[in-house]
């Protein structure tokens, strides 16, 4: 599947290779940090050609995008110290980009996440968000 990308679309610019702390590249898949993470560590997974809901996602992509997710949520969890992770999508209410993408969300018990009361905040420096996906990335090897 070649990527499909749209112009006006924020996740297009970061497979096109705009700014974004990648964490897993492959075939039809890419995985970055959220920058408005709900924890350190919030990792967001998508088809790296645009699709903007499951529904739209073709079936082939299906395995790929899934099994990344299931990857990435263990390195996730590895990478964080996590108890758990949380693993949502949002189609079209709640999805701040319209393209599709599969939110991984480290998680431990007490941690304050009640619900769909989700307080965002922002990683305190460029570094500190390099050095989580740089041990998101070494707990994928």
């Amino acid at each position: 599947m070649s990527a499909v990308v749209h112009s006006d679309c924020r996740f297009c610019a970061i497979v096109a290779g705009a700014v974004g702390q990648r964490v897993l590249e492959e075939a039809g898949v890419m995985a970055f940090l959220d920058v408005r993470p709900l924890f350190p560590g919030h990792t967001l997974v998508i088809p790296t050609s645009h699709v903007e809901t499951l529904a739209d996602l073709p079936t082939e992509m299906i395995g790929p995008l899934f099994g990344a997710v299931q990857r990435v949520s263990a390195a996730v969890e590895a990478a964080m110290a996590a108890a758990g992770s949380f693993v949502a999508i949002n189609n079209r209410v709640s999805q701040s980009v319209p393209h599709l993408h599969v939110h991984v969300v480290p998680r431990n018990f007490k941690d304050g996440l009640r619900g769909f009361f989700w307080p965002r905040g922002r990683y305190a420096s460029d570094e500190e968000m390099a050095e989580v996906a740089s041990r998101i990335r070494a707990a994928l090897t």
